[in-house]
């Protein structure tokens, strides 16, 4: 977390899943076209609770930063999160 002792970073090459540069081109896209900003998703992320920072990976912690920003500018409601959560949810569903 911010400004605790994290130990050494592995700067290892590695295959990403196709969901976190998913994520990665969202995070691009939204930036370039002005409703993204680091200062907020670096704000979203030191603000998850240490357990869930904790447990979350680098990219499910960019994605929530990602929902956080677009719930408090207004660019989705809850409700419109909650249902495309509950599309994924399903689609992933059909596909195990």
């Amino acid at each position: 977390m911010g400004g605790l002792p994290a130990g050494k970073v592995d700067k290892t090459e590695h295959d990403y899943a196709p969901w976190e540069k998913r994520v990665d081109a969202l995070n691009v896209l939204l930036a370039r076209r002005g409703h993204l900003r680091v200062d907020q998703m670096r704000r979203n992320i030191e603000a998850l609770p240490p357990d869930a920072y904790e447990t979350m990976s680098y990219y499910e912690r960019w994605m929530s930063a990602i929902a956080d920003s677009l719930l408090q500018r207004g660019l989705i409601t809850a409700e419109e999160l909650g249902r495309r959560m509950e599309d994924v949810a399903k689609r992933e569903g059909a596909g195990s």
